[in-house]
């Protein structure tokens, strides 16, 4: 069994991860990434770059590869209204930003580029293919974490801190006894793919609702991504029911997709999210923080969650890297990055309760095919209204910007 040190140790390699991975290492801290699997390569997570997450790449000296990678902007989001009529309820070109859109860029691409930023740097590792199965000790303080390569190694990294950054199901999180508080929720959500063709016309989120049901489409470079959103806990139910059954209920609900559906072979293709909302009322342990989706699992409603998850990995690199570099951390400083996020944490989880309490639970209900009406009225009658759901959605309550130690102007692809 090997034995390595660290001044950080990172479990997961997402976002957040990677993220935090990047700035403490043009902090000089000595940081180990570990992320189990052997690429980024996985289908339906988060996709969605927000705008004030392409404002800290541009802060990083990362925004021109950024904008050369494959991707579709999002400028609006809307609701029909009617054949061929819809109101928009969040308009991105509002915003004052040097970005106003929803960058839609497969994650992967997005991780591959921190990755390749981050190894740059002298004190950076990467550890594919290395999943945390443990945390180490000393007394009552985390010291360090377990591991296991796919190969069958195992092995200890010994780190003054260990960050959780492993998702909604965090092994760590779990093995510091830290249990979140969970909120119901009364979604679930269904992810497949479908052609896109030269024709389509889909300069936005435009959602159909009716049914029961809901289904999203987002624009992706060569293909659809779709999300059929239906009641929390019906997965078994319509697997059951087959393809076929699955294939007409998105056909009915949004009929521009029926003459493509037949690009579903199996249920096999369709993806099973279990929605959940949740956080913890204390993210830390000396030795240990969890941010990202460790510390809080956010709704798809908005598609916020990676954006979340890079601030708060902003915030923590800011207020940690100076007591790293020192080589001891105390629970008062882990505490200050939850006194930071937590704010933004629970501003958004209030606001998407309160979309799925409106409109969500409306439409499954089969009450509404869309927002209530005074809300249209209003976007209707004075459309600068839409700005603030746009604010909202693209730059969010309290945006984090990169550390000056971390800025670089613009580096070659």
């Amino acid at each position: 069994m090997g034995v390595d040190t660290a001044d950080c140790v990172v479990s997961g390699g997402g976002p957040a991860g990677m993220m935090l991975g990047l700035l403490l290492a043009r902090a000089g801290v000595r940081v180990v990434v570990c992320e189990k699997h052997e690429d980024f390569l996985r289908d339906f997570r988060g996709d969605t770059v927000h705008p004030s997450t392409l404002r800290l790449l541009d802060e990083l000296g990362l925004g021109d590869q950024f904008a050369a990678l494959p991707q579709t902007r999002i400028h609006e989001v809307a609701f029909p209204t009617g054949e061929d009529r819809q109101i928009v309820v969040g308009d991105l070109r509002r915003l004052h930003t040097p970005h106003p859109y929803i960058a839609m860029v497969p994650q992967w691409d997005l991780l591959n580029l921190l990755a390749k930023a981050a190894s740059a740097e002298p004190t950076f590792t990467l550890r594919t293919g290395t999943e945390v199965t443990g945390l180490l000790h000393d007394g009552d303080r985390v010291a360090g974490v377990r591991y296991r390569t796919t190969d069958g190694v195992t092995g200890e990294i010994r780190a003054a801190l260990t960050v959780a950054c492993d998702g909604r199901w965090s092994t760590v999180r779990r093995a510091a006894g830290l249990r979140p508080r969970e909120f119901p929720v009364p979604i679930d959500a269904w992810w497949f793919r479908l052609p896109r063709r030269d024709t389509d016309d889909l300069p936005g989120l435009v959602p159909a609702a009716g049914h029961g049901a809901m289904v999203v489409v987002f624009p992706r470079e060569g293909h659809l991504q779709v999300a059929y959103i239906a009641r929390k806990g019906t997965d078994a139910e319509l697997r059951s029911r087959g393809l076929a059954a699955f294939q007409r209920q998105v056909a009915t609900v949004a009929p521009r997709l029926a003459d493509r559906l037949d690009a579903l072979t199996s249920m096999d293709d369709v993806k099973h999210l279990d929605v959940r909302v949740n956080r913890l009322r204390r993210w830390h342990r000396d030795g240990l923080l969890c941010i990202g989706d460790a510390a809080h699992a956010m709704s798809p409603v908005g598609g916020v969650g990676i954006n979340l998850a890079v601030a708060d990995a902003v915030a923590a690199a800011t207020r940690l890297a100076g007591p790293l570099r020192r080589g001891r951390i105390t629970p008062a400083e882990l505490a200050t990055v939850r006194a930071r996020r937590a704010l933004p944490t629970v501003v958004v989880q209030t606001l998407q309760q309160n979309l799925h309490r409106t409109i969500v639970q409306p439409i499954l209900d089969g009450r509404r095919v869309g927002p209530p009406a005074p809300l249209l009225t209003l976007m209707r009658r004075f459309p600068p209204a839409s700005l603030l759901p746009a604010y909202l959605i693209g730059i969010g309550p309290r945006p984090e910007h990169a550390p000056e130690y971390a800025r670089r102007r613009g580096q070659p692809g």
